[in-house]
């Protein structure tokens, strides 16, 4: 992870470099003072939209997983928007924006489920399902195994 912050803070830097090198630095102050106003705008916006999506599907008694990940992509990209550099705000506007919030959706619910299918293997086992009804072998104590039992009466005569 700190490998990953790292990268993160060079390819800051660079981009930084790389844009006041062509419009000076009072440009781009500018431009990551005006990232940051349209960010938080366009961040305000899009989670106002997303939590009245959310408020809908609940009320029409739907599952809301979409709403939910795309309120909880709002906020991140509003966090990031809001974290000063040109790297942040390209991420950010990834998740504020609709089409690539989409995009960003579907990998985030496969991972989840993905995620939460091993969690539960891992701590379950895996399971049998059978009529929609979660089936689970039961182990045979091992003298049932070895010796099996008949059950019956016994007559005298």
């Amino acid at each position: 992870m700190a490998v990953v912050f790292l990268l993160y803070v060079i390819a800051e830097f660079a981009a930084i470099w790389a844009v006041g090198s062509v419009v000076g630095v009072l440009g781009t102050i500018g431009l990551l003072i005006a990232g940051a106003v349209v960010g938080s705008w366009l961040a305000r916006r899009e989670g106002g939209k997303a939590m009245r999506a959310f408020t809908a599907t609940a009320q029409s008694g739907r599952n809301p997983e979409k709403e939910l990940t795309d309120g909880m992509l709002v906020a991140v990209g509003g966090v990031l928007i809001m974290i000063p550099g040109f790297v942040s705000d390209v991420l950010g506007l990834f998740f504020l924006l609709p089409p690539t919030r989409a995009v960003a959706r579907r990998l985030w619910l496969r991972r989840a489920e993905k995620r939460a299918i091993r969690y539960a293997n891992q701590h379950r086992g895996p399971v049998m399902v059978v009529d929609s009804e979660v089936v689970s072998e039961q182990p045979r104590p091992a003298r049932e195994a070895a010796h099996p039992v008949i059950e019956g009466r016994i007559v005298e005569g």
